[in-house]
C-alpha cells in the first residue's frame, strides 16, 4: 500500500545539460581520493601511510571517538600520497589503482537469520556505516542507537540529476537485499518514497518489506529531508536514518558478495557538457577522467571565453572542487556550468533578457516555461541586507518558518532553533531559499553553522 503526497511549493530550475539514457565510457581512475570531509561529524584518524598496499574494502580511515566506524578504499592499489591542509587537517588520501581490482573478502551472515547485533558488526566491518546518514543533524549515526525508522528517497529531483531508474535498473535484487537488511536494524520499518509521475513504471514499486509513499510536486520534493517531515516529523529526541539507492544497493552487495563495491553509474551534465551521458566509475574518481566531456569552447560574454566550474553534484548542494578535484563519495552525477565573472552593460535596466530565467516575473522567463537555459554562477550583484521577503516560503514545502529560522540561527539562541525546526533540516533542504534568496546570502552556510552549533551545545 502507498499513500500518495501533493506538495505545490517549490521550484523545477529549468537548466540545460540533462544527460540521455546511455554509458558512453566506463572509467577505471588510476587515481582515487578518499575525503574524510565527506563525511559529516568524523573525526579522522589515519589508518596508513604512503607506500602500503590496500585492497578495496580496507579500512583507511577511523573515527577516533568511535574507532568501529571505518572508511574503507573502494580501490586495491598503493597509498600515494595523503593531503593535508592547515594544522595538518586530513584532507584526503590518493591510492593509485593497480588495475587488479582486488576486493578484500568480508565475512557475512546470513542476513534472513542474523541478529541486529551481526548486521551491524558487518555493516561497521565492511565499510558502509559512514554511507548511513543520521537525521537530525546528517551525521554519521551512533551503532549503539537503534532509530525511529529508516528513510530513502527514491528519486532524485535536483536540477539534472540523474535517472535512477535507469542507473540503477540492473541492481533490483541488491536494493532488495539491502532492504531486507536495514528492517532488521529498526521497529519502525523502512520507507521508500516514489515520484507520481513515473510511480507505475519504476522497478522500485516491487520491493518488498517497504512502506511506500508517493510525492508529486517540484524540487525539493525528492529531498528525503522533505519526505520525512510529511510521512513522519522528527521531533526532539527522535533519531531517524536515510540513505540513498546507491548505498542501498551497496549494502546489498556487501552482504550478496561479501566485498566493499561501491562502483555506480553517474550522470555528466550541465550547460558545458558535450554530449551529456552517464559514466561508471568509483567514487573519488579526478576531473581529468572526463575532460572529453568537458565543452571549452563557450560563448563570449564581454569580450572573454569564461571558464569552467566543475560541480560534483548539482548546481543547488554540489562542491565546487575545480579541474583538480574528486567526485565526492555521495554525489552522483558531475554538473559543468560555466563561472560568472562578468559585469554585463545596463544590468537590470535592460528592457528584455530572454537568455535569463528568473523566479519571480523580473525577466520574460516565466512566459515561456518549457523553455531551458545556459545558466552560469554569476551572481548579479553582491550580498545585501538580510531582510524580510517571504520568497523563501513559496519554495520551501514544510511546515516551518524558514526566515525565523535562519534569524535563530544567526542570534545563536538554541531554544528557538529547536522550537522552530532545527532537527528537521539540513543543508540540502535549504538550497532552493539560496536559490531565490533576493538578498543573496549563503543560506546553507547559515544552516551548516546552526548545525554544527547544536552539535556542540547539545552532545
Amino acid at each position: 500500500m502507498s499513500n500518495k503526497i501533493r506538495l505545490r511549493k517549490g521550484l523545477n530550475i529549468p537548466l540545460k545539460g540533462s544527460a540521455e539514457n546511455h554509458i558512453a565510457k566506463n572509467i577505471s581512475p588510476n587515481i582515487i581520493a578518499v575525503k574524510p570531509t565527506d563525511f559529516k561529524g568524523l573525526n579522522p584518524k589515519l589508518l596508513v601511510k604512503e607506500g602500503d598496499l590496500v585492497k578495496a574494502g580496507t579500512p583507511v580511515i577511523a573515527d577516533k571517538k568511535r574507532p568501529e566506524i571505518l572508511i574503507c578504499s573502494p580501490i586495491s592499489g598503493t597509498v600515494k600520497e595523503v593531503v593535508r591542509g592547515e594544522k595538518r587537517k586530513l584532507l584526503e588520501i590518493l591510492i593509485e589503482s593497480d588495475k587488479k581490482h582486488e576486493y578484500q573478502q568480508i565475512v557475512t551472515p546470513n542476513f534472513r537469520k542474523a541478529t541486529q547485533k551481526e548486521l551491524k558488526e558487518t555493516l561497521l566491518a565492511g565499510g558502509m556505516w559512514p554511507m548511513i546518514k543520521q537525521r537530525p543533524y546528517g551525521i554519521i549515526p551512533s551503532p549503539s542507537v537503534e532509530p525511529k525508522a529508516i528513510f530513502i528517497s527514491g528519486f532524485d529531483t535536483s536540477p539534472l540529476a540523474p535517472d535512477l531508474d535507469f542507473t540503477l535498473k540492473a541492481e533490483f535484487e541488491h536494493m532488495q537485499v539491502g532492504v531486507e537488511v536495514l528492517s532488521k536494524l529498526t521497529g519502525g520499518g523502512v520507507h521508500l518514497s516514489l515520484n507520481a509521475d513515473n510511480f507505475a513504471g519504476s522497478p522500485l514499486h516491487r520491493l518488498e518489506k517497504v512502506s511506500l509513499h508517493v510525492f508529486d510536486g517540484p524540487h525539493p520534493a525528492g529531498n528525503v529531508g522533505v519526505q520525512i517531515h510529511h510521512i513522519s516529523p522528527i521531533n526532539k529526541g527522535d533519531i531517524v536514518w536515510t540513505l540513498d539507492l546507491y548505498t542501498l544497493a551497496a549494502i546489498g552487495r556487501l552482504f550478496s558478495k561479501g566485498v566493499f563495491d561501491l562502483r555506480k553509474i553517474i550522470a555528466v551534465t550541465g550547460p558545458r557538457a558535450k554530449q551529456p551521458c552517464y559514466i561508471e566509475t568509483l567514487p573519488g574518481m579526478p576531473m581529468s577522467d572526463i575532460m572529453e566531456f568537458v565543452e571549452l569552447t563557450p560563448e563570449k560574454k564581454s569580450g572573454e571565453l569564461l571558464p569552467v566550474r566543475f560541480i560534483s553534484g548539482n548546481v543547488l548542494t554540489g562542491d565546487n572542487i575545480g579541474e583538480n578535484g574528486s567526485l565526492g563519495i555521495f554525489h552522483n552525477q558531475i554538473t559543468l556550468v560555466s563561472e560568472g565573472k562578468y559585469r554585463e552593460m545596463f544590468g537590470w535596466s535592460k528592457p528584455f533578457r530572454a537568455k535569463k530565467f528568473s523566479f519571480s516575473h523580473s525577466y520574460f522567463s516565466w512566459l515561456t516555461p518549457s523553455k531551458k537555459y545556459s545558466l552560469d554562477t554569476n551572481l548579479n550583484g553582491g550580498e545585501r541586507a538580510f531582510v524580510m521577503t517571504g520568497v523563501y516560503e513559496k519554495v520551501l514545502p514544510m511546515d516551518i518558518y524558514p526566515m525565523y529560522l535562519l534569524k535563530a540561527i544567526l542570534a545563536e539562541d538554541i531554544d528557538k532553533m529547536e522550537a522552530l525546526g532545527i532537527y528537521e533540516i539540513i543543508e540540502e533542504d535549504f538550497a532552493l531559499c539560496e536559490f531565490v534568496c533576493p538578498s543573496k546570502t549563503e543560506i546553507q552556510e547559515i544552516v551548516s553553522k546552526g548545525i554544527d552549533l547544536m552539535i556542540k551545545e547539545m552532545s
